[in-house]
């Protein structure tokens, strides 16, 4: 009789394990297929790199897109899913049932915003940009422009990553890391400069030489079909053994430039002083385009040394420094000379 009672118990507490497992396994189930709320609006999640799971899970419990974070926490244990969360900023809501919240935040399916950086914009405008949209620390980023690293795995001979950030229109997410953001830009580059690599050899210049030209010629003018002319009349002093004396060289190596580029700064020495070194500075001034770095693959054929700004956005260009002087003295009568 005693034997027969403890099968009894044997069997019901066997019963009841199994259908606590049955009644955990559907509303572990039923959790994974069922939104938190039939209703509610969509809420803009941030998750930053190195959340923990625990914390993701905290986050959208806290914001009620889910119903349990327990469950949240296993299913995401048992699929793998925990190491796949990616960092960024999402759109979700109440209305989701986990299975595609899991989908969403496994496949990186963010939020994007565009941000525009100018052609001739220098890292230090392009890490306040980056700022003021939200997506990284300017400090942040400026550190990582000075790291040797990124040099070194995209095969960079340059001081910084000034120059390599391409100027263009991209898209992020909140959340995204300075070094996500600079990878982008300096990938972007190499899409667009890497096919030019040949021509560069074949005018005699390194891709490094080739940027740092472009650079200037970025910064001398924004009219696309002066750039050629920038660009010869820079070659042709180069191989003439002749200062660059460019005024946006200067104003790269002064600190805290207000503005007014004053004469004694022609003679302040910098290695970014193109009035005072000869040849190249160690390294690009801004971000070039397309077009100025194809005007100094392909620059116009003239014998041009010299060019002064006509105060109208253009440029005059001379071939002998007489005729610059008159250049000067018409079009700068108040100015100092150009070139």
């Amino acid at each position: 009789m005693l034997r027969f009672t403890r099968k009894r118990v044997a069997l019901l507490i066997i019963g009841l394990i199994f259908l606590g497992v049955v009644l955990f396994t559907l509303a572990f189930g039923l959790f994974y297929i069922s939104p938190a709320a039939k209703d509610g609006a969509d809420q803009i999640v941030i998750i930053p790199e190195g959340l923990s799971l625990n914390a993701v899970g905290a986050e959208l419990k806290k914001r009620r897109i889910i119903s349990n974070k327990g469950f949240f926490l296993y299913w995401a244990d048992i699929m793998g899913f925990s190491r796949k969360i990616k960092a960024g900023e999402y759109r979700l809501s109440a209305r989701m049932t986990p299975a595609q919240i899991f989908e969403i935040l496994t496949k990186g399916m963010i939020v994007t915003h565009p941000v525009t950086i100018p052609e001739g914009f220098n890292r230090m405008q392009i890490a306040t940009v980056m700022e003021e949209k939200n997506f990284v620390e300017k400090e942040a980023f400026l550190r990582l422009t000075d790291d040797p690293s990124p040099l070194k795995a995209f095969q960079i001979s340059a001081p910084t990553l000034e120059g390599y950030l391409y100027p263009d229109t991209y898209h992020f997410g909140r959340g995204i890391s300075p070094k996500k953001v600079i990878e982008t830009m300096i990938a972007r580059f190499w899409q667009v400069a890497g096919p030019l690599a040949e021509r560069a050899s074949e005018v005699g210049l390194t891709m490094e030489e080739v940027i740092i030209l472009a650079s200037i010629v970025e910064k001398e003018t924004g009219q696309g079909e002066e750039r050629p002319l920038i660009a010869a009349v820079f070659l042709n002093r180069l191989k003439k053994g002749m200062r660059l004396e460019s005024d946006p060289t200067v104003i790269y190596g002064l600190e805290d430039f207000d503005g007014n580029l004053k004469r004694k700064d022609l003679t302040a020495p910098s290695p970014y002083n193109t009035y005072v070194i000869r040849g190249l500075p160690p390294g690009p001034i801004a971000s070039p385009g397309s077009e100025a770095i194809k005007a100094v693959l392909y620059p116009a054929q003239s014998k041009y040394l010299y060019f002064v700004s006509k105060n109208d956005g253009f440029h005059q260009f001379s071939e002998t420094l007489a005729e610059h002087n008159r250049a000067v003295s018409k079009y700068q009568k108040k100015g100092r000379r150009r070139r």
